[in-house]
């Protein structure tokens, strides 16, 4: 890990385009404002943490909805009198 030292007003560039600003400090907490293209993704940890939890549950409920809607799509195709339906 590097550690840096800024004081307010001073900046930290990632890359030829991430640039990190010291806004403010309070206390044990420090400000920081982000320039950063609109295609970098830019999330609080904990955050990023949550939305990649919620990716895996999703992408492993997958499956068992790829079965039901399959099933209601075939019910769907049958008309009325249990016939084949429009297609």
């Amino acid at each position: 890990m590097l550690v840096l030292t800024r004081h307010i007003n001073e900046k930290i560039i990632i890359g030829d385009n991430i640039e990190i600003t010291v806004v403010d400090i309070q206390g044990d907490q420090v400000s920081l404002g982000i320039e950063a293209p609109r295609e970098v993704p830019i999330h609080r940890k904990e955050i990023y943490e949550a939305i990649q939890a919620e990716n895996r549950r999703a992408a492993q409920s997958v499956p068992g909805n790829l079965s039901r809607i399959s099933q209601l799509l075939k019910r769907g195709q049958k008309g009325e009198d249990g016939g084949e339906g429009e297609r």
